[in-house]
């Protein structure tokens, strides 16, 4: 019986549940008790990284949201989208896999939007879970159930950049710096079964486009504030 609530337990999405908890709580802590600074040190700004160095601003911002409907949102993208993909990639690969594309899709936002803008929200690791999806589609692109779900999850990609066209306050590079980094770790890491389906050559190449997207990303973005 042990044995078997010990399965169980190990099948529940809890870094899902983890980041979702955190998210929660930080709004809850700007919502009631406003006094303390969490937002202005927490958001995405990029004088406070340039001049002042304060590179936590890159990972922060994945659990800061402004209003009630963009927490909303991406707290319910995240729980549906979260608990599937954990299921499939596992728990460390998904771990690694929303922090990192957050910290990506914050370093792109950073580099190339205009200087000065504040920026927050966990869509950053939301696209990057996207990109991680995506790649996962096409390297078994022949499991109906799959393909199902990569079509799904499109098609809320297509409608989410659709919408960040139109309005200002979406982070359109911190959306398409995710997404790029779902694509690169999902081929880095790969799936614990199926690893023969990853071409080491491919690991490889992901890995050096990964490296220089960071570097291009921080050496782009603090030479706008110099």
């Amino acid at each position: 019986m042990n044995e078997y609530r010990l399965r169980q337990f190990r099948g529940q999405p809890f870094f899902t549940w983890l980041f979702l908890g955190i998210q929660t709580l930080v709004f809850l802590i700007g919502y009631f008790l406003p006094s303390i600074p969490l937002e202005s040190n927490g958001v995405l700004y990029g004088p406070a990284i340039a001049f002042l160095h304060q590179y936590w601003r890159f990972l922060t911002p994945i659990f800061f949201h402004f209003g009630l409907m963009h927490f909303a949102v991406n707290s319910v993208v995240l729980y549906y989208m979260g608990e599937q993909i954990e299921a499939i990639y596992g728990h460390t690969r998904f771990f690694i896999i929303y922090l990192v594309t957050g910290i990506m899709g914050n370093l792109m936002s950073f580099a190339f939007n205009t200087a000065g803008i504040i920026s927050a929200g966990s869509s950053t690791a939301l696209f990057g879970l996207f990109g991680s999806f995506i790649i996962l589609g096409f390297h078994l692109r022949h499991n109906p159930a799959i393909e199902g779900m990569v079509k799904q999850f499109t098609l809320f990609l297509i409608l989410s950049f659709v919408f960040g066209m139109f309005d200002q306050l979406i982070d359109i590079w911190g959306h398409v710096g995710g997404l790029i980094g779902g694509v690169l770790i999902g081929n880095i890491i790969g799936l614990p079964k199926p690893a023969k389906k990853y071409s080491i050559h491919i690991r490889i190449l992901s890995l050096l486009i990964l490296v220089f997207f960071v570097i291009l990303c921080v050496m782009y973005g603090l030479k706008k504030y110099g």
